[in-house]
């Protein structure tokens, strides 16, 4: 298994269990000593009027038939997506960071061309997908030793492809991700 499985393994056990300990948690019994007989004072007060205290909430418990597996799932990719900054892929490929898509999953864009775009504030698939000629004339003219690449590794067309989560239409046009 590649480290990027592993790792994605790993968060979603990490997830599960702390998402199991979260629900868990409200069905016990918490004890606090609001019951616990309270000290004889010195001299009598009048008399006061009781005051109720009101019941605890019922614990919630699904309706017989109720999918709680769904929901569970979703709480998990909700945590991921949110925190973690994965979006796993039916592939299993993950294409986001936590400071946006991994830019070098494009063919032909290395790690300091990704760094340098960015340095820029590009930092998503779909900002690439949005450039015209003029976009990218501006961008190229500050990529210093990666001039020219963006047209000649068409990264616009490879861009378009993966801000809409069409894998299987890159890896046909590109070449496999990976």
């Amino acid at each position: 298994m590649s480290q990027t499985t592993l790792l994605l393994i790993a968060v979603v056990v990490v997830v599960v269990i702390l998402l199991l300990w979260f629900l868990t948690r409200g069905r016990k019994q918490k004890v606090t000593f609001s019951d616990a007989p309270k000290a004889v004072p010195m001299a009598p007060k009048p008399a006061a009027q009781p005051i109720a205290k009101p019941a605890p909430p019922a614990p919630k418990v699904p309706d017989e038939g109720h999918d709680v597996g769904s929901e569970v799932s979703a709480a998990i990719e909700d945590v991921v997506d949110q925190f973690m900054g994965i979006d796993a892929h039916e592939s299993g490929q993950s294409f986001k960071t936590k400071t946006g898509d991994e830019l070098t999953t494009l063919k032909g864009l290395g790690p300091k061309a990704a760094s340098r775009l960015h340095e820029i504030g590009v930092t998503t698939f779909a900002q690439m997908a949005a450039w015209d000629e003029g976009d990218i004339d501006a961008i190229d003219a500050q990529l210093g030793a990666f001039k020219g690449r963006i047209r000649r590794d068409r990264w616009v067309d490879q861009a378009k492809l993966l801000a809409k989560g069409d894998v299987a239409g890159f890896e046909e046009a590109f070449g496999k991700i990976g």
